[in-house]
């Protein structure tokens, strides 16, 4: 059962109601967390800017997903770990084994293991990462800019995570449980 009110779309706060339309003409479907958030016009304006402003990064939406499933793994959230294993499976073209990799914090893609073991590391250490955490993930190419956008990655998912975990957000995708995890 959800803790905080997850509004019908025309029941939503006035200045939410184009935001939920432009996400349901983008994905057909306006999900519960979407509907979460909008109680919030503010906070929904937040989130979905700053999701469009990752998009158009250069990590690219298979490695936005499989940081989303690392954080979600990492943080137990069960929502946002069912959410993501339908987009990473559907949007993204991930197989099973790459989706329980990703939730391991890697990946079968050299690349990418350094970018979501390095987006593991940042949400286990709360961003107090090392020297060598730093220079092991720009050792496989990524640049500066790639590694805050990793970061903004790992923040945007916590929050999604948290906003879920609060709310104990009814998943209105496949459910998948946590608890995969077998490495830190």
């Amino acid at each position: 059962m959800n803790r905080i009110a997850i509004p019908a779309v025309e029941l939503a706060p006035a200045a939410s109601q184009p935001l939920l339309a432009a996400v349901h003409k983008q994905l057909g479907t306006v999900p519960n967390l979407m509907k979460l958030v909008g109680n919030s016009p503010a906070a929904l304006e937040g989130y979905l800017g700053l999701n469009a402003a990752l998009a158009k990064g250069s990590l690219g939406a298979k490695t936005g997903e499989r940081i989303a499933l690392a954080i979600a793994e990492i943080n137990a959230c069960g929502y946002c770990l069912s959410a993501h294993t339908y987009l990473g499976k559907h949007l993204a073209k991930l197989d099973d084994a790459e989706l329980a990799a990703n939730r391991n914090g890697t990946s079968s893609d050299p690349k990418a293991a350094a970018a979501v073991h390095f987006a593991s590391r940042v949400a286990l250490e709360r961003g107090h990462v090392t020297d060598a955490d730093v220079r092991a993930v720009k050792a496989t190419g990524y640049d500066d800019a790639q590694i805050v956008e990793i970061v903004l990655h790992v923040a945007l998912n916590t929050l999604t995570n948290y906003v879920n975990e609060v709310a104990q957000t009814e998943i209105d995708f496949p459910e998948v449980k946590a608890g995969l995890r077998v490495a830190a």
